[in-house]
């Protein structure tokens, strides 16, 4: 299962205690009460790995090392460990403490989450030609704690959507080292893959259903994804007995969650035309460039079983990569 929302506490390691002690050195004199350490900071680091989320499941509190308390004879206190916790590229992170938002928007990003507490100073900090043999100190300064939510929306250059069972699994089989599972009943992908076609990352996003705009189904979870995609591989069955019903269902659920998704590139294809004869794959393709949204754009018929189709997919794919790279 992939968990996309979840909220925990962080919690930064409080700074150690300065110490009051003096010299034990025989005729030494004076305070050599040591400082604390700092408490261990926390941080977010961005990794491809989508179930990165997983580890939250049952652990929903994070806490980084307390620095360690300074001792006699100059010794201050050692530093408390860090903590670097993995998230997902495209988590957001809400802290609902101070209603600060921040991303996870690159592999290898590192985002300090939680600062850590200073360490207390130690009587050798408080001497003075007046005091000479100083009994205070500091206590540590506590660490930052903050309970945040972070939720993951995908961050891919092309999304495929559509209805539920129109194939969308089995092209970014055919095309990456993706392996999503796929069958041939409605709801088979539950929860999006990605794949990577040279440097084009793709995401395979589970089939929507009328009404998910208002939370039918999972479709407010599904549509989530779909908002950072920067292509929309739009995908109807061949097979289909209404072929512009299917797509303008799928329009109008992105425009009711967000009319800005309805803006985005979008490249229309008739999957499966394996299914149907030939004939009826023009016929179906003329339906669905009487749609306005539809009228100056091609409409690309397809089938994973036909090498000379799914290679009108990867011509559309290369110009993609090439704008990207260039």
């Amino acid at each position: 299962m992939l968990i996309d929302d979840v909220i925990i506490k962080v919690s930064a390691g409080n700074g150690g205690s300065g110490a009051v002690a003096f010299d034990k050195n025989k005729l030494g004199v004076g305070p050599t009460g040591a400082d604390g350490g700092r408490g261990g900071n926390v941080y977010f680091l961005g990794v491809p790995e989508l179930d990165a989320l997983k580890q939250f499941r049952f652990r929903k509190e994070i806490k980084a090392e307390d620095g360690k308390n300074g001792r006699g004879q100059f010794m201050d206190g050692k530093t408390g460990k860090d903590v670097i916790v993995k998230i997902p590229v495209g988590t957001v992170i809400y802290n609902l403490d101070s209603d600060e938002k921040m991303e996870m928007i690159k592999v290898k990003e590192k985002i300090l989450i939680a600062s850590g507490g200073k360490g207390g100073k130690g009587n050798f900090f408080f001497r003075s030609s007046r005091n000479t043999s100083p009994m205070q100190s500091q206590s540590g300064l506590e660490g930052e704690v903050f309970n945040l939510r972070l939720e993951l929306k995908l961050i891919a250059d092309i999304g495929f959507i559509g209805l539920p069972n129109v194939g969308k699994s089995s092209l970014l089989n055919e095309l990456t080292n993706a392996d999503p599972k796929v069958a041939n009943y409605p709801f088979t992908t539950l929860e999006p893959n990605l794949g990577v076609y040279y440097d084009l990352i793709l995401a395979d996003i589970p089939g929507l259903i009328e009404g998910a705009s208002s939370g039918k189904g999972l479709g407010t979870k599904f549509l989530r994804h779909i908002e950072r995609t920067k292509i929309i591989f739009h995908f109807i069955s061949a097979d289909s007995v209404d072929v512009k019903k299917d797509y303008l269902i799928i329009r109008n659920e992105l425009k009711e969650y967000n009319p800005e998704m309805i803006e985005k590139q979008e490249y229309v294809f008739l999957s499966k035309s394996d299914l149907i004869e030939s004939k009826e794959v023009e016929k179906k393709i003329k339906e669905l460039k009487k749609i306005k949204e539809l009228k100056n754009k091609e409409v690309v018929a397809f089938s994973i079983f036909d090498d000379e189709s799914l290679e009108k997919v990867k011509v559309i794919l290369n110009k993609l990569l090439k704008e990207k790279i260039s």
